[in-house]
């Protein structure tokens, strides 16, 4: 495997489950189970004796592995020089356990619907770019810009409405867009992540050749978990292109006031993504937007930017939800804390936290005191 060689390294000193402050465990599935083996710590102990052979494959090791959601806490708040590698640790491990054909169920069944109909939620490709239908945007010929869905943009229903909200506003901005309608392909950002490094690759260099076919230079993704993945993984396969998650490119046009704004009289929080916070780094440009809409009185959750808790739906857990649900799913702790600001909407800036956060409102039955989202869809709003 892999990082085989630094696994042993980790002293399972907990660093990694807590916050920066250590106020709060911070790893979600620690936070869930409360067992030492579903922190990033334990999981390094158990890949170790498993390569070791002293441990074997079993539903339960399946289950600790693939429960990860990949939140990038652990790489955020370990202490060791090797931090920056633990969550490609755990996504090594679970290449292992793909390649040996034994993987939990749902993993199987997601890769299995990625392969035969190119999305997650077994629809045809004439399907993906419907959601556009009614909007201003237009198909990809030879515009400035790449508009790329993903698979919960293009299928999702929640999602399709984020797609919706977020197109129109680039078009009314003036940008160049256009999308690429039933031609375009799963990101394969979860797909690495699951471990089929071998449909990754495929996909990617499907990607990228029909990029470079269409002439494609600048990308702007709706989610940031293909924006991780264009950005990180793609330039390795040759495939370099300047990508922008979309709230990077609406927050400069609606602070110039290229896009005037009426005032909203409400109080917002704003959960950070992942994949747009801790793995990229970028917490500015959605906050930006935010507090450039007059009225609006923006509050942080006790936990935010590199401290955010997570979701619960990276690392494929969206689609597989191999951490399950409960009082102490990460997403009912998340919108718990929402409440606790104060705040009537909790903003997020990605189609599948916009799943996640709503369906833990409905649970936890908050209907009435929270609602969730999309940046996009409160400047929407917003508009004059």
């Amino acid at each position: 495997m892999k990082y085989a060689d630094i696994v042993h390294r980790c002293f399972r000193c907990g660093y990694c489950k807590f916050t920066s402050d250590y106020t709060d465990f911070n790893c979600p599935t620690y936070r869930k189970f409360r067992f030492e083996t579903y922190s990033p710590g334990g999981r390094m102990w158990l890949i170790r004796a498993w390569l070791n052979g002293e441990i074997k494959n079993s539903d339960r090791f399946q289950e600790i592995l693939f429960s990860c959601a990949t939140c990038a806490n652990c790489v955020e708040h370990c202490v060791f020089t090797f931090s920056e590698d633990l969550v490609n640790i755990f996504i090594s491990a679970r290449e292992e356990m793909v390649n040996d054909g034994i993987i939990p169920p749902p993993v199987r069944d997601y890769l299995k619907n990625i392969n035969i109909n190119g999305n997650p939620y077994k629809e045809p490709a004439s399907e993906r770019g419907k959601w556009a239908e009614g909007t201003l945007v237009e198909t990809y010929k030879d515009q400035e810009y790449l508009f790329y869905i993903g698979c919960v943009g293009s299928y999702d229903e929640r999602g399709k409405k984020i797609a919706r909200a977020v197109g129109n506003l680039l078009v009314k901005a003036g940008l160049s867009i256009g999308i690429l309608g039933d031609k375009e392909n799963c990101d394969g950002n979860e797909v690495r992540t699951l471990g089929e490094a071998g449909l990754f690759q495929f996909l990617a260099e499907k990607n990228i050749a029909l990029f470079r076919d269409l002439g494609v230079k600048k990308i702007i993704t709706l989610d940031p978990h293909a924006f991780n993945t264009f950005k990180k993984d793609y330039p390795a396969l040759d495939g370099e292109f300047e990508v922008y998650h979309y709230t990077q490119i609406l927050a400069p046009l609606i602070q110039s006031g290229k896009i005037p704004l009426k005032g909203l009289n409400d109080k917002i929080t704003y959960h950070d993504p992942c994949y747009l916070g801790r793995h990229n780094g970028e917490y500015n440009a959605p906050r930006k937007i935010l507090k450039a809409i007059p009225g609006i009185e923006l509050v942080e959750m006790d936990r935010s930017r590199e401290n955010a808790f997570c979701c619960g739906g990276g690392g494929g857990n969206f689609f597989t939800d191999i951490l399950g649900g409960g009082e102490d799913s990460p997403s009912r702790i998340r919108v718990r804390e929402a409440l606790d600001t104060g705040a009537g909407i909790i903003a997020v800036a990605c189609p599948q936290c916009a799943k996640m956060l709503d369906d833990a409102v409905k649970i936890e039955q908050l209907d009435d005191r929270l609602k969730v989202m999309d940046v996009a869809e409160i400047v929407t709003n917003c508009l004059l």
